[in-house]
This record gives structure tokens, sequence and C-alpha cells, in this order.
């Protein structure tokens, strides 16, 4: 039901057209800069954390074994900051991460033939560190 303030046909009553986007805009962009300062503390800290929580869970089962540490050692983070974007990758270059946490059936590219089974490392680390990490966001921006 269309309103005199609001014309949409799918409008409530008592809502109202507002044509003051720039002022908007320009207060959410005042606000994300005021935020930005805690929201990239917390995004490196809980990148250090996640770092920590799956090379605790690549020592050993149920996750992979770590007969040298040298898989382990691979996992590192970065952290970066891009205007009011901030981004932390957490990760390893070292090929078999793939094949430890999801598994592998079948041949590889030399006709080695594999039924490896997964290693979940990576995932439940990413599911142990998520609420506290949404929680602290929240609480940066203030919720």
């Amino acid at each position: 039901m269309a309103s005199p303030r609001n014309p949409h046909p799918n409008a409530h009553p008592s809502a109202g057209a507002y044509s003051n986007a720039p002022q908007i805009a320009a207060l959410l962009n005042a606000r994300a800069a005021a935020a930005l300062p805690a929201v990239s503390s917390v995004v490196q800290h809980y990148a250090m954390l996640l770092e920590t929580a799956i090379k605790a869970n690549a020592s050993g089962r149920p996750g992979p074994n770590a007969p040298t540490g040298d898989y382990r050692r691979s996992w590192t983070h970065e952290f970066s900051t891009s205007g009011l974007n901030v981004e932390a990758i957490v990760g390893t270059n070292k090929p078999q991460s793939r094949r430890l946490e999801y598994g592998f059936v079948g041949a590889d590219s030399l006709g080695r033939i594999y039924n490896q089974p997964p290693y979940p490392h990576v995932g439940p680390a990413v599911e142990q560190i998520r609420p506290a990490f949404l929680a602290a966001i929240g609480a940066a921006v203030g919720d």
C-alpha cells in the first residue's frame, strides 16, 4: 500500500521517502573511518589466532601428522589495509594442503593411485575462531 510520502506500492503507510543519500553516505563513511583502527586490530589479532589454531590442528591426529614440522611451520598470515578495507590472509604455500584437508582418491599426474582420507585441520580451526571473531568485530563497529 503506497503512502503519500512514499509512492512505492509495497511501502508501509508510515514509511517516508528520503532523498538525503549524500548525507547518509557521508555519515556511514565517517563511522567506517572511525571504526577502522579497532577493526584492523581485531582482524590482525584473529588472523594470528587462526594461524595458531591451524598449526595446533596440523600437529597430529585427527589432523595430519607432523613428523618434521615443515608443513606446520609453512602456515603464515598476511595483514593489509587499503582505504577502508581490512584484509588478513592465512595460508600455506605447501602443495599438500588441499589433499590433507579434503583427502584424495584417484590417480595423480604421475599415475600413482591414492586413497588418502581427509585430515581436516583448517575447517575446524575456522569454526573454532568464528564466533569470537564475529563478536569482536561487532563490538569494534558498535553493533
